[in-house]
This record gives C-alpha cells, structure tokens and sequence, in this order.
C-alpha cells in the first residue's frame, strides 16, 4: 500500500504529571501523535523505532487507526522513553529524564510503497535522519519538517540543508528566532522562506499559529489562526506534532497544496491540537470522531469571523 502520508520520527513511552495528575507509561513520540491526528484525514505510513517493551495498547491503536505500520522497526531493548512534569500555564515542559534507548540508534528506513508517498512529515529529529528520509522518497508532492532548540544549536548545518528541501518548515516562535537571530518573527519567517519553503508554519502555543508564505517575488502572504479556548487543560505534551498532523491531513486528503487550503489546513491543525491538550498522551485524540473535528472546525469559524467595517 503506497500512504497517502510518511511520518517519520519518535516513538515513545511517556510518564506525564500536570497539575491535573498523572498518567504513568502512556503512548506518546511525536510520529505516534502525528500520525493518530493526520489518520483521521488519510492513510498514514508510520517510521519509527521501538523496544521489545512496546505496549500491545500501542499496536492496538494503530491498527486501530488503520496506520501501516510496515515502516516501524522493532528491536532488542527499550523503547524510548520520557518523563516531564508541568506547572503553573502548563506552556513548558520540564524534562526529568530522557532514556532514548532504542531510539539512540535509529536510521529510518522507508519501505519501498513509502517512497512513493505524495505527502512526507519529518517530524522532530535529527537533521541528519531528516536527510536521509529525503534522499529515500522518490517525487513528494509536499514535504514538512520540524525541529527544535536543540538542533538549532548543535546541529544548524545540517538544519538549514532541511529547510533548503522541504516544502513547509514547522517552529514555535523561540524556535525562528533562534535560528534566524531575528527577534521580528515576521523577518524571520521571511529569512527562513529565503532558503526554499514555500511556506513556514510559526506555532505560538497557547497563543495560536501563524502561516507565512510568499505573494509574489518579493511580498509576504500572513494568514493566523488564534488557540481554541480552553477551559480546562489536562496535557499539552504532543499537541505541536498533533497540530502538524492535522495540517497535513488535511492537505494530503484534499491533494490541494494552494496558499488558501494551507489556510484551512491550518485550523484543522488547530482544531487537532486542542483536542489533544484535553487527555493524557493521545488519549483523546485516539477516540475522536470525525463529527467533532467538523464542528470544531465550525466553532473556529465562528469565532474568527467578523463584520466590515461601516467607513
């Protein structure tokens, strides 16, 4: 079966505490959540790593969401695996141990109907294995990547090689401005269109997304989307991958890469990501039906529309 979408990335066991409680060894890593969020939309082919230790809870769930899972290697050892806590907003995570274990040593491998995916999400890892993915895909339609602070620092070479191949580059807004040393997120955005996305995606958090792409050979097309207000907030681990997930699901079922379906795309990204900050893990995410996706959808349409002006 040739996927509509390749995401390529962690797999993971995470132990979460907010200040709502704890979920002890709950599914999570950023292609498991990608992918959960994008398989509401279309056919997922899943590349990661796992230990032998991986629970049957995962295996169900994928199979369960109808994501391939030809592409995941499992080997002999742990799984990786993330403990964090959070506080107060809950807008940062603070990291208490980090195993990678298995994970350490992972080099994806793409079947050979993933190949020839139209649509390819790298999500959160090395550069160096971001690269190598591109060198295995065959004539995407559109390729998405993301990253973060600490690739910038280390590995910012490689990065920009990244950036210079994809379609559609993902960062939160410290991220852009790390990279760029710009601290106008506008100017980044700009600088980082200047080495060949077509698009750039800038999360803010709790604060929305915004969507920066070219009008033009020289102007600059700006479409955000705020966050769906909350009123309670059980877990935000995951909600930027399962952001990306829906944004890419929706532009891979609709096989529409236009600046205008980017629009759209971006609340369904949106509205994936709020769900995903109500449960620990995927949780949520794992249980949601399509007929609430459309009429989040809808509230986010509500809620951003407004009238002319009368001058």
């Amino acid at each position: 079966m040739i996927p509509d979408i390749v995401t390529v990335g962690s797999m993971a066991v995470d132990s979460i505490t907010t200040p709502v409680g704890e979920a002890p060894n709950c599914l999570g890593g950023a292609a498991v959540h990608g992918s959960i969020a994008a398989s509401m939309f279309a056919r997922v082919g899943l590349v990661g790593v796992v230990g032998t230790d991986y629970p049957q809870e995962g295996w169900d769930l994928l199979n369960a969401r109808n994501i391939d899972i030809s592409g995941v290697q499992q080997v002999s050892g742990e799984t990786f695996f993330w403990k964090g806590s959070y506080s107060g907003d809950m807008g940062e995570a603070k990291s208490e141990v980090t195993r990678l274990n298995v994970f350490a040593d992972f080099q994806p491998e793409l079947p050979q109907d993933y190949r020839r995916a139209k649509y390819v999400f790298l999500a959160n890892i090395h550069p160096s294995l971001q690269l190598s993915v591109l060198e295995q895909v065959e004539a995407p339609k559109l390729m998405m990547c993301d990253t973060m602070n600490f690739w910038i620092s280390g590995t910012k070479d490689e990065l920009t090689k990244v950036l210079g191949r994809v379609t559609v580059a993902f960062m939160n807004d410290a991220e852009i401005r790390q990279y760029t040393g710009e601290n106008n997120v506008v100017k980044a955005a700009r600088a980082v269109l200047d080495l060949g996305p077509s698009a750039v995606v800038v999360k803010k958090g709790g604060n929305g997304a915004a969507l920066y792409s070219r009008n033009g050979s020289s102007g600059l097309s700006f479409f955000s989307v705020p966050a769906y207000p909350m009123e309670s907030l059980t877990d935000p681990t995951g909600a930027g991958d399962s952001f990306a997930g829906g944004f890419m699901g929706h532009l891979a079922k609709t096989d529409d890469i236009s600046e205008a379906n980017m629009r759209r795309a971006i609340v369904f990204g949106s509205v994936m990501a709020s769900f995903n900050v109500q449960d620990f893990g995927v949780k949520r995410v794992a249980r949601l039906t399509w007929p609430e996706v459309v009429e989040r959808y809808r509230q986010f349409q509500g809620f951003t529309r407004f009238d002319d002006c009368d001058a």
